[in-house]
């Protein structure tokens, strides 16, 4: 019996917070509709207010003000008018009546609310097509249709505004074709608001998705499928647009750099940190788009560039970017002219090296190591600063990492000629030689795969006399004693090939090597001889506390 009491006494609270809920919407309704007659009011009395402020003069008189022929398109347009015209009638009359002060400054803050929030449905409609506009006309369509796709959606939740984000779609989709076909330079004008609407649409907030820091289900974290923005479809039309902007002969590049500028390259250049693979692909052909056209800002990009390099590499070592902004820069460096100047060879030795330090190397190591062989074809002295390089930051317990390198060390030294092999070659080989002995058999087997290139074993055997005394024990040990059997066997292969080469210089590694083997066996024996005895001392003076020496 108390059960259905309760239960009863539950559904009776929802049915009061139904009513309740409803009661609420109905009083917002109403208040809604007696705010827009409200404005309605006030602009019927700002124009009588404006009708009767005298002329001053026939040039002025010639001149309708802003405010009045706002008002009048308005009555023609029936009240049907886009976000545009209602934003551009909402400006025209506060700045008429700039005199009314405090009342037209609160006209215009809800006038603002209504076009950001809900209640701005009314007044956003579809704009008549290009096509069904005369040439003279197209102009103003246009920066209306710009101005309309400033209002920015919340696509976090899929079933608000549904109407408005397809107006928004279709008017953007109407844009991307009408850039496309533009005939007639863009002005000052029109470029500003293609800069301001763009800004409003993808310069905005990273909402990262929370992650823990730790392993789920045995997958790590690194591995997870990427981010994707809820906002894409719209946001895909607007980088389209953007990119045809940028790419478009109509634009102007000396009007166009005051609106494109260092600020607006900066936020751009921030933008690479989305975890959206499909908005940094966009990212990247703009970047691309706009190092080649606007040359003014070619070296602050590379210098802004350089900038979040230096934070990845010293400070976060967290960046979503890195491989986007490496894939441009190869274009980049592909175009530098010859000889090399100074500037591009520090970039080199500062940032494209030290690349090669952070955890995460695999996620852009392609793209670095494509940067990497552009300078060693530019200009071939540098193999040797770029093999020593890579020696610097060679690591030592990541296996993974290292087989990355060997991969990256063989596209070096296949641009590398003769005179810069030389003088590295042999701290280069002093590193083969430990992963040949590596115990990872994907590190030593890479590191053996080095030989299938014919112009890496052509050094090799122009400079067998100082290699092969390097490497041959790492070889003669993988070849008795490796656990994998490809290693195995691929080590004897290439001792073969040196003895077929020089024999004499192979029978004399091998002595060595053999009196080395020697010494080391007597070094272990009289090691495990002094361990021996020493536990004999200990175990006769257990019970005594005495010190014990061993000669």
């Amino acid at each position: 019996m108390e059960e259905f009491r309760l239960l009863q006494h539950r559904q009776t609270n929802m049915r009061l917070r139904k009513t309740y809920c409803t009661l609420l919407k109905k009083r917002k309704e109403k208040k809604r509709r007696c705010f827009l007659l409200k404005i309605e009011d006030f602009e019927s009395m700002i124009k009588q207010i404006l009708g009767k402020i005298p002329r001053k003069n026939s040039k002025s008189s010639g001149d309708p003000s802003p405010s009045s022929s706002s008002l009048s398109s308005s009555r023609r347009n029936g009240g049907k008018k886009g976000l545009g015209n209602a934003a551009d009638e909402l400006n025209s009359t506060s700045y008429g009546v700039s005199g009314l002060g405090s009342k037209v400054d609160k006209l215009q803050l809800n006038k603002e609310s209504r076009l950001n929030g809900e209640m701005f449905s009314a007044s956003y409609e579809l704009l008549p097509s290009f096509r069904d506009v005369t040439g003279s006309e197209k102009h103003n369509l246009f920066i209306q249709k710009v101005r309309m796709c400033c209002v920015v959606f919340d696509f976090v939740d899929p079933t608000k505004d549904l109407k408005e984000k397809e107006v928004k779609r279709q008017t953007l989709l109407d844009l991307v074709e009408y850039m496309t076909s533009a005939n007639g330079k863009f002005n000052e004008m029109a470029m500003q608001e293609v800069v301001k609407m763009i800004s409003l649409n993808i310069f905005r907030e990273f909402i990262p998705q929370p992650r823990e820091n730790k392993l789920i289900d045995g997958v790590d974290l690194e591995e997870e499928e990427p981010a994707m923005d809820p906002a894409w479809p719209h946001l895909q039309v607007v980088y389209e647009f953007f990119l045809r902007f940028v790419a478009s002969p109509e634009t102007d590049v000396k009007v166009a750099k005051r609106h494109i500028d260092h600020s607006f390259v900066l936020r751009l250049l921030d933008r690479f940190d989305s975890e959206d693979p499909r908005e940094r692909e966009y990212l990247k052909t703009i970047l691309h788009r706009i190092y080649g056209k606007f040359m003014v800002h070619r070296p602050f990009i590379r210098k802004s560039i350089n900038n979040v390099f230096y934070r990845f590499i010293f400070e976060t070592e967290k960046h979503n970017g890195i491989a986007e902004f490496l894939e441009v820069l190869g274009s980049i460096i592909n175009g530098f002219a010859l000889p090399l100047k100074e500037e591009h060879k520090l970039f080199l030795v500062r940032t494209l090296i030290p690349l090669h330090k952070p955890k995460c190397l695999a996620m852009y190591h392609q793209q670095l190591s494509y940067c990497i062989t552009q300078f060693i074809e530019k200009d071939c002295k540098l193999a040797d600063i770029i093999i020593r390089g890579l020696l610097k930051y060679w690591p030592v317990t990541n296996s993974s990492k290292e087989v990355l390198f060997l991969s990256e060390l063989e596209e070096v030294l296949e641009a590398t000629q003769a005179p810069e092999f030389q003088r590295c070659m042999a701290p280069l080989f002093h590193q083969i030689s430990r992963c040949l002995s590596s115990l990872h058999f994907q590190v030593a087997e890479r590191a053996l795969f080095l030989w299938n290139n014919d112009h890496i074993e052509s050094l090799v055997r122009q400079n067998r006399q100082i290699i092969l005394p390097i490497i041959f024990p790492a070889l003669e040990n993988n070849a008795r004693h490796h656990w994998n059997q490809a290693v195995n066997s691929l080590s004897m292969n290439i001792g073969k090939i040196f003895y077929e080469i020089d024999p004499d210089l192979y029978k004399e590694c091998q002595i060595k090597f053999e009196d080395d083997a020697s010494k080391q066996n007597e070094i272990r024996e009289r090691r495990q001889a002094t361990w021996k005895q020493l536990e004999e001392v200990a175990s006769k003076n257990a019970s005594v506390n005495e010190a014990i020496l061993i000669s």
